[in-house]
């Protein structure tokens, strides 16, 4: 009963269906929780085995330069990326516990005004 409800719904409704069944996954991965000590040669060879990173970001104070705890890591592959999920979620790192997740598009309402 409940599915022919779910179907009725979604068929009017497409972004409810997306979220209900799942959103696209991506190759761009998220890391929270990391030391602040951490170095970008660090950040990047601890993702190495699971695929070829394309690309490492620690993000940095603005004022001090020094990591905030977060990055994103870029893969060639959506699997790739799935592979860096599963493997590194919930794992210590730097002496820390990180979480590791799909990272979310930003929409250009979320994005900061530059003057």
């Amino acid at each position: 009963m409940w599915t022919a409800l779910l179907a009725r719904r979604t068929a009017y409704a497409p972004p409810l269906k997306s979220m209900l069944l799942g959103r696209g996954f991506s190759s761009e991965i998220f890391v929270s929780r990391l030391s602040y000590y951490t170095t970008d040669e660090e950040f990047r060879e601890a993702f190495l085995p699971f695929g070829n990173v394309k690309e490492a970001r620690l993000i940095r104070d603005a004022r001090t330069k020094r990591p905030k705890g977060y990055g994103f890591l870029t893969y060639e592959s959506e699997a790739e990326a799935q592979k860096a999920i599963k493997a590194m979620d919930g794992r210590i790192f730097g002496g820390r516990l990180i979480f590791v997740e799909t990272a979310k598009s930003r929409s250009k309402e979320d994005m900061p005004q530059v003057t």
